[in-house]
């Protein structure tokens, strides 16, 4: 594999961080590290593969002297940076949702849809990451019976929202805690990232709610779930929930076959699916969860059963964790996969065999 020279832009947050721990672990050929953040965060010093690396401003300069530009900060910097950096010549791998519906853009997972890479004019998005663990289960099965509908509802963790988010559930957790064993009783929390308090709370609002009823966050789910399978038509509601977790979203996933589909064959199918891992052995309180799956690569699939209220219904239970395979990890292994089928654009020749 060729190594080549990479900026991960918003290297101190909690994707960024995870992104630069997977660099070291799955031996990325990168000759060249520079990270970038915020300007309140330029000159600290973070460790990767041994070096103490500072923080640095994304300047048109420096994303000119790198091969591939990995942002993962707002859609704002987004749409920024990315433009500059695609101009200059790095491949831009992007964790917002700033691109992800652009028709120019391939919306990638690599074990669904590599092929989209081909033909790649510069910038490549990543899904949302409750998209993601759909497209990993759905993407197999549409090859086992025709998929006619989609039901499914997320339990998605804090640090979905980021580092602030999960500061926020542990600070709220120990109030809540402290207060009710001092007065045995709960007193208000004031919340600051989200609009409740998210301690001991479920919240049936991820992202801003829409004239529809949806909220953006399932809307997203809907549209990017179309683009990467090449299922324009498929239908898809989903209701997204922010949970007290900090880490791994979890789905209840209800699917509508155009046949009978059995339950054997949904396991053996997904157990031979790159990336996905089956844990369901119910009687023996065998599923995956939250605390299992932190930290894994896998996207995580049990209790896999038919839906008795409808005759070619299957329903399921998916667990990831969303700051790897959600974000971080998704974008590594498509710098892997730009590598591997040498679409790095060949012009700047920079990209060391």
């Amino acid at each position: 594999m060729n190594s080549c020279r990479i900026a991960v832009v918003g290297a101190t947050g909690a994707v960024g961080r995870v992104f630069l721990r997977i660099l070291e672990e799955r031996s990325f050929p990168a000759s060249e590290i520079r990270v970038c953040a915020s300007e309140r965060s330029v000159g600290k010093r973070l460790s990767v593969n041994g070096q103490e690396l500072v923080v640095e401003e994304a300047t048109p300069k420096l994303l000119s002297e790198v091969d591939f530009a990995f942002i993962s900060a707002s859609g704002a910097v987004s749409l920024e940076l990315a433009p500059v950096a695609k101009a200059q010549g790095a491949l831009v791998i992007d964790d917002s949702s700033a691109f992800r519906m652009d028709p120019d853009v391939p919306l990638v997972v690599p074990e669904v849809n590599a092929d989209d890479l081909d033909g790649h004019r510069g910038i490549v998005s990543i899904p949302n990451c409750s998209t993601t663990p759909l497209v990993m289960v759905l993407e197999p099965l549409m090859k086992v019976a025709g998929v006619r509908r989609v039901v499914v509802d997320t339990y998605q963790s804090v640090s979905g929202t980021g580092t602030a988010a999960v500061e926020e559930l542990h600070a709220q957790s120990a109030h809540v805690l402290a207060l009710r064993q001092a007065q045995g009783e709960r007193d208000s929390v004031k919340p600051k990232v989200y609009p409740h308090q998210i301690a001991f709370n479920a919240l049936p609002q991820v992202e801003t709610f829409l004239e529809n009823g949806y909220t953006s966050e399932e809307m997203k789910m809907l549209n990017e779930t179309r683009k990467i399978l090449h299922a324009p038509e498929l239908m898809v509601s989903a209701t997204c929930v922010r949970v007290p977790v900090a880490i791994c979203h979890s789905e209840a996933i209800h699917i509508e076959f155009d046949r009978p589909v059995n339950p054997d064959e949904v396991r053996e199918t997904l157990s031979a699916f790159p990336g996905v891992a089956v844990l369901d052995d119910p009687e023996s309180s065998v599923y995956p969860m939250p605390v299992q799956a932190e930290g894994k690569d896998e996207v995580f699939v049990g209790r896999i059963r038919r839906d008795i209220s409808h005759p070619n219904g299957i329903v399921m239970w998916v667990v990831s964790d969303n700051l790897r395979k959600g974000a971080a990890l998704n974008a590594l292994q498509i710098a892997e996969e730009v590598l591997s089928r040498e679409l790095l654009v060949a012009s700047r020749g920079r990209a060391k065999s």
